[in-house]
């Protein structure tokens, strides 16, 4: 192994291209704040401030999520796994770690100082690794200099929001405008030269990294399953634990059909591929807090409310299948299949008013599930 070898760029062609351990590493430091966004979003739901919940989770989930995407595409790029390349992801890891504890500082109270500094940290790091780029790419020097730049600029821009009072309209406007700097500085930072990642390669992280948080989701169920066992028969919990694992597995089933095997078919849909996945991971992760709330309606009836927690599950999964169809969409041939999604979703919808209307949230799940099924079949159908 060398101690620095220049970044130059590594082929986008590579028959043998797969997952690194260091990688693999990354995705299970990283689903740690993945884990504490989605416990915070149940907490905060379940104490009655829904607006607030996901509009914080939101701000912690769009952090965690781009700084996650921003290193995979870059190491998809560069990664040459000499000592300073680990080094600098061990940085950025870290960084990680901080940000996972300052999420329940910014759920609770809406204080950024923990989360903005492990977020920074995670920046820094990639900084360092395009500055790297800068002296061994010419090629792509331009770019590289560019994202040093930017990225360097709305890190300063984070830091001085904490400067700003406690969260109002004026300061979710600083936070909006930094984000989406954030979402813009790749498309500007390429407008002219692309980097040299490896579609293949990104598929495979992005569907493993999917199934870490689908498994963070069937973790949380679990144990909300367990701890309410001691307060509710096993058979008012069945239909939740039913519903709950067909939403989970159709989920699956229809994200690894594959539907980005397009994922080069044009010079500017990776970036909307990338961002469309910021709302799948997210909801996905909900979907999780979602079947908890349920769980605990049920155990407690009235500690959430029906419809709340019917709503916590109906709302994020539509997201779910809303950003899963935004993908296939390219691709899918026939109206009915692309009409078949948004149908899907309105029925989802419709569920959580028959459970303010007296159905139980565990039969709404199951539902739920159901309706998950009957898309996935009509789908599994429609490709014989």
């Amino acid at each position: 192994m060398r101690l620095v070898a220049p970044l130059t760029g590594r082929d986008p062609a590579q028959a043998d291209r797969t997952v690194s351990p260091l990688e693999l590493f990354y995705d299970l430091v990283s689903v740690v704040a993945v884990a504490l966004a989605a416990e915070g979003l149940e907490n905060s739901i379940a104490a009655g401030h829904p607006a607030q919940a996901v509009s914080r989770f939101a701000l912690v989930f769009f952090a965690l999520y781009l700084a996650w995407a921003n290193f995979t595409w870059f190491a998809s790029a560069y990664d040459d796994d000499d000592v300073l390349f680990r080094l600098l992801t061990f940085l950025s890891m870290t960084g990680a770690l901080v940000l996972a504890a300052g999420v329940p500082a910014v759920l609770e109270d809406a204080d950024l100082r923990v989360g903005v500094g492990g977020y920074v940290l995670m920046r820094l790091a990639l900084v360092l690794q395009w500055s790297r780029v800068v002296r061994g790419d010419p090629l792509r020097r331009l770019a590289a200099r560019r994202f040093v730049v930017g990225l360097s600029a709305v890190q300063v821009g984070w830091l001085a929001a904490l400067l700003l009072p406690s969260p109002r309209s004026s300061t979710w406007l600083v936070w909006s405008l930094l984000a989406v700097a954030e979402l813009a500085l790749p498309v500007w930072a390429q407008w002219r030269t692309s980097t040299p990642w490896h579609a293949r390669h990104l598929r495979e992280r992005y569907g493993l990294f999917m199934i870490i948080v689908l498994g963070e989701s069937v973790l949380a169920g679990s144990r909300a399953v367990q701890s309410a066992l001691g307060d509710a028969s096993v058979a008012a919990m069945t239909p939740t634990f039913v519903g709950g694992l067909l939403l989970l597995f159709c989920l699956w089933w229809l994200y690894f059909e594959r539907p980005d095997d397009h994922l080069g078919s044009s010079r500017w849909w990776p970036f909307a591929w990338s961002y469309l996945y910021l709302f799948l991971f997210a909801s996905v992760a909900a979907v999780g807090a979602g079947l908890s709330l349920v769980i605990e309606e049920t155990a407690h009836p009235g500690a959430v409310g029906a419809g709340t927690a019917t709503l916590a599950v109906a709302l994020p999964y539509s997201a779910c299948l809303l950003s899963l169809w935004g993908v296939h969409v390219r691709r899918t041939d026939g109206l009915l299949q692309r009409l078949g999604v948004p149908a899907a979703v309105l029925v989802v919808l419709l569920v959580p008013a028959a459970s303010r209307a007296g159905l139980r949230p565990g039969s709404a799940v199951l539902l739920l599930g159901v309706v998950a099924a009957l898309l996935l079949a009509s789908k599994v159908r429609a490709q014989r």
